[in-house]
């Protein structure tokens, strides 16, 4: 089963997103595996980030991440790493469109309420850099079977 990495930023926090957010996830049928709420360490900030180093904009993603509590969830389900990024949008929440998380909530780049990772091998990486493997819950809901055909 495809697993992808999800972390509510800062902002998705503060504005109360969180309970939101999860019930788009859930609502479309995939499963929470992996939950915790963080305060994220530069050290981490700059892992996770590690891909955008060398731009003029990664000293701002690092203040950001680090600047209060982040939501980081691992789901588990058919296809999820595409899905949850048509769920959460474009990265620019002025051009996401209306019905995903960016296109309602968001209103500036700088300040997008969630990363989504973009591949099931970034996912994998992700999911490494922010959870223990005993963190992790393998689980299957009952409502699986209306969801997917065997």
């Amino acid at each position: 089963m495809e697993r992808t990495f999800l972390a509510i930023k800062p902002d998705g926090v503060q504005r109360g997103l969180v309970g939101e957010i999860i019930r788009r996830l859930e609502a479309k049928g995939f499963t929470l595996v992996g939950l915790k709420l963080v305060r994220v360490s530069k050290e981490l900030a700059e892992k996770h980030y590690d891909v955008h180093r060398e731009r003029p904009f990664f000293p701002s993603l690092v203040a950001f991440i680090t600047s209060g509590p982040v939501v980081a969830m691992v789901w588990e389900g058919d296809g999820v790493v595409a899905a949850a990024r048509k769920l959460i949008g474009a990265t620019n929440p002025l051009t996401a469109e209306p019905g995903t998380i960016r296109g309602d909530f968001g209103i500036s780049i700088g300040r997008n309420l969630i990363h989504g990772s973009d591949a099931i091998e970034t996912a994998q990486r992700e999911i490494a850099l922010w959870f223990a493997p005993e963190e992790l819950v393998a689980w299957q809901p009952a409502a699986t079977a209306w969801l997917v055909e065997s």
